[in-house]
């Protein structure tokens, strides 16, 4: 009883969606019918009209018996080429310039198919004009009809305009995109009254109607001639000059600006409203995006099994992000936060391994080393937060030092042919724990560097948005409603994006050829940290010093006012790359870097901060600046030759 009443209801089912079938054919039927119908009666006086002007309204009988007989032969003419070219199967709602054209085309179609008649088979049933302005005019009168829809609604649109006034800057192919698909979607609430552009030839001219009213000098007239209140920046290619004049222009004028993203980022260079975006800080940071080889990269890394320690950490999973489109063989993320490890994973594609490690366990790591065996090692793993690492010395140098020491020596056992450390400007003549430990990691990694393995160092500043770094603090600040604490008027640091740091490192390490090599990433101009505080202020809409407050707190301990790229007794060079410098530094004797390492060994077993802090410090000859009454011998003591650190 049951299947049979399913079986039932199934039929019915079937037999209403066939009747609803039937309905929406008829439905559809109906109107071709009618659109048939309007057509043929548009022809037919288009025609007509032109033979009676013709003949100035007098037409003779015997060409109206002519008409009468030529007519049939034009409307099926014009019909089929209708049909021929889809005129009956489009929305014309929807219509763009490619229905445009075949409305056109059937036209021209009827003409080519009249024309015989009169050239081949010397039969003229209506004079010549009648037949070609005749044809003119029906296709005239069929395009007006399909777009009598668009052409309203954008005379309507012109007529009414409605939403924000907004100002756009830039009338090229994204400056036009955006213009159009505001026009388009009036309901987004966005109206475009005016455009500048520092080309000379397009002032006075008009992009899709609206105005180009100037130069990018003219912003603040403009806004208040046009009453503005917004302005948008559809330049994908400017530099950080123009953009800093723009966003400078905008905060006088009191209108909020916004930005296209570089072209490059979007798909076949279409822009539309979605990809627009708030001005952000890093517009504003006063470096050029460097250009890379990446030919020479993929060269590098295509084929190749490529191990990334530190892979969940900011620079660690960018990394992975642009190794991972190099199509390496395989690819191994070790870090030992399995929440980082996940979510840089999440994005990538292709032959992707994790691996849940700290990089001080040393069996663990030559575990995993021996287990993915890996010819390609970026080390990217450590501790940098200057303040916390200062009283926290034994950590620090658990993990930049001795943690770097473990990998190298992971790497050796298993072969690995290139590894490349990620270092700081913080480890030129460092002031702090942090930028010592890093410093003394670098030795490590030179001491290992050979033809056969040119191991390298690559430093740079701060990148833009890493986790901890300052124009994150600065925004969780402001959000907070401050106050935003600064440490020093006086401070400056270097910036640059995350995806050009890793970019430069990865093109570092092609020139690596293992003669014991610092790389130093150009980093531009210094910014200066009080102004860069104002400005993200600014930036969120609030007014410094009346709405959020600025605090200066005082230097950190183990901060610098400035950094610095070079120590004076480091030799630089160029390399093929604009933004990367070879560097020569001072090596440690490997007695001197053994016997220090055996120090901290011992120091941080003990977790002897005091040590520790003067052991690293001396090794690098940073002892006036982390300890001005530094005294002790590094020859191995009685103490260290009991304790007994484990080898690999």
């Amino acid at each position: 009883m049951g299947l049979r009443w399913r079986d039932s209801v199934n039929e019915r089912v079937v037999r209403g969606r066939r009747w609803i079938k039937r309905g929406v054919s008829r439905a559809r039927t109906r109107t071709h019918l009618r659109l048939y119908a309007l057509d043929a009666v548009l022809i037919a006086t288009s025609y007509a009209a032109v033979l009676l002007l013709r003949f100035d309204g007098a037409v003779p009988n015997d060409y109206w018996k002519r008409f009468l007989a030529f007519l049939p032969f034009a409307l099926l003419a014009h019909l089929a080429s209708n049909t021929g070219w889809g005129l009956y199967r489009q929305m014309w709602r929807h219509a763009s310039v490619q229905e445009a054209r075949r409305v056109l085309l059937a036209g021209v179609t009827v003409v080519a198919i009249a024309a015989p008649l009169y050239f081949v088979l010397d039969a003229r049933p209506v004079p010549v004009s009648v037949l070609v302005l005749g044809a003119l005019v029906a296709t005239a009168l069929a395009g007006l009809h399909r777009f009598q829809g668009r052409l309203v609604g954008v005379r309507r649109r012109a007529a009414t305009p409605a939403g924000l006034r907004v100002l756009v800057i830039g009338a090229g192919e994204a400056g036009a995109a955006i213009v159009r698909e505001m026009q388009r979607k009036p309901a987004a609430g966005l109206n475009p009254v005016a455009v500048l552009d520092d080309d000379l030839r397009k002032q006075g001219l008009a992009l899709l109607g609206v105005p180009i009213a100037g130069e990018t000098s003219d912003l603040g007239e403009v806004v208040e001639r046009d009453r503005i209140q917004r302005a948008l920046l559809a330049i994908p290619t400017a530099g950080q000059e123009l953009v800093r004049r723009v966003a400078t222009a905008a905060e006088e004028a009191g209108v909020p600006l916004q930005v296209v993203p570089e072209l490059g980022d979007l798909i076949a260079g279409r822009v539309s409203l979605r990809d627009v975006r708030d001005l952000r800080i890093e517009d504003l940071m006063g470096r050029q995006q460097a250009k890379t080889d990446l030919e020479a990269v993929r060269c590098l890394l295509a084929g190749r099994r490529v191990l990334i320690t530190g892979g969940g950490g900011s620079i660690g999973a960018e990394l992975a992000r642009q190794v991972a489109e190099c199509s390496p063989a395989s690819l191994v993320l070790v870090d030992n936060d399995e929440t980082h490890l996940h979510d840089a994973t999440a994005s990538l594609t292709g032959p992707v391994e994790t691996a849940l490690c700290d990089i001080r366990s040393a069996s663990r790591l030559v575990r995993i080393f021996e287990r993915h065996r890996p010819e390609v090692v970026f080390h990217a793993a450590a501790l940098k937060h200057v303040p916390v690492l200062e009283d926290h010395a034994c950590e620090a140098i658990e993990t930049n030092v001795l943690g770097t020491d473990t990998v190298l020596k992971a790497a050796a056992r298993v072969g690995v042919q290139r590894l490349v450390f990620i270092s700081t400007d913080k480890a030129v003549r460092p002031t702090s724990v942090m930028g010592a430990s890093k410093w003394l990691a670098e030795q490590l990694v030179l001491a290992c560097a050979s033809e056969s393995t040119p191991h390298c160092a690559v430093r740079f500043g701060n990148v833009v948005g890493s986790r901890g770094s300052v124009i994150p603090t600065f925004s969780r600040q402001i959000a907070a409603g401050g106050p935003v604490t600064v440490t020093d008027p006086e401070m400056t640091r270097y910036f640059m994006s995350i995806e050009e740091a890793v970019q430069l490192v990865l093109q570092a390490a092609v020139f690596a050829t293992g003669s014991g090599e610092v790389f130093m990433l150009e980093m531009g101009e210094p910014v200066n940290i009080l102004a860069l505080a104002q400005r993200m202020i600014m930036l969120s809409g609030f007014s410094v010093g009346e709405e959020i407050e600025i605090d200066i707190v005082g230097a950190r301990p183990g901060e610098k006012l400035t950094e610095e790229l070079r120590a004076p007794d480091e030799r630089c060079e160029p390399t093929p790359h604009e933004s990367i410098v070879r560097h020569e530094p001072r090596i440690l004797s490997d007695s001197l870097l053994d016997e220090t390492l055996e120090e901290l060994t011992w120091a941080v077993a003990r977790d002897d901060e005091a040590t520790a802090r003067k052991v690293v410090s001396l090794a690098n000859g940073a002892d006036a600046v982390l300890e001005p009454d530094l005294v002790i011998d590094l020859t191995v003591t009685e103490r260290s030759k009991q304790w007994n650190p484990s080898s690999i």
